[in-house]
This record gives structure tokens, sequence and C-alpha cells, in this order.
């Protein structure tokens, strides 16, 4: 009897955690989903979207800012920088896409990408220095 309630005890009174919850199978919570709430509202943008993007937020950096820091639109309609050493480096946007405010994604609608969109334009109409 001794040794029954010692295993038992020692079973029974362990404090281990209880297993993980996978959560996958039933989505996030809809406070934690983008767009579900006004003051979290993003847009993903992929491909030529966020390509201009990333132009438009680093074309008029400077040189102190860093070498990576100035971006140009070249007339193929790729985008790069250039290195200490003016080589060209061309720039792509990450596989996930880039989230952004919902109220400043609205200028980047026309282009392939905006909210992974597979519809849209590219850059290469755009010329040299598009505004």
């Amino acid at each position: 009897m001794l040794l029954a309630c010692a295993l038992a005890a020692g079973a029974c009174g362990r404090n281990d955690p209880p297993p993980a919850v996978d959560d996958t199978a039933h989505g996030a919570p809809a406070a934690d989903k983008p767009g579900m709430s006004t003051s979290k509202k993003v847009v993903i943008l992929a491909g030529a979207a966020a390509l201009y993007y990333l132009y438009k937020h680093h074309k008029t950096a400077t040189a102190t800012d860093g070498a990576e820091s100035q971006y140009y639109l070249s007339k193929n309609g790729r985008v790069y920088y250039r290195d200490a050493e003016h080589r060209a480096h061309w720039v792509t946007p990450p596989p996930s896409g880039i989230p952004v405010p919902a109220a400043e994604a609205a200028d980047y609608q026309q282009f392939q990408g905006y909210d992974n969109r597979t519809t849209g334009n590219d850059l290469t109409n755009l010329g040299t220095d598009p505004e």
C-alpha cells in the first residue's frame, strides 16, 4: 500500500506544465489578425509594390545615412543601390512581403504584389525617376 501511494504521489504530485495548444488549426484570435482593428490595419506589399515602396523610402537618403541608404530605379524597372566602391546591388524585397499601414499602402495599389495580388503594373514603365 505504501509503495502504491508513493508511486501515485510521484506521478500526481509533479507540476508538469500542460501540453502545448496548437492554435494553427483554428487560426489566430481575431484581435491579432491584420485588418481586424482600425488601429492595426496593414496591407502586405510584395513584388513590384514592395520594391517601389522601398525605392520611395530610400530615394532621398544621403550618403551620411550609410552605403546602402540611397536607392535608384533603373530603366529596366529594377531597384538598386551603390556601395562605397560604386558597384550596383539589386534590391530584392523580403519573400514574406512588407507590412505597411493601409493608409500609406494605398499609393502602391496599382502595382503587382499589393496585398499579395498577382495582377497589376510592374516598375518597367516608370522610367528613371518617377514621382
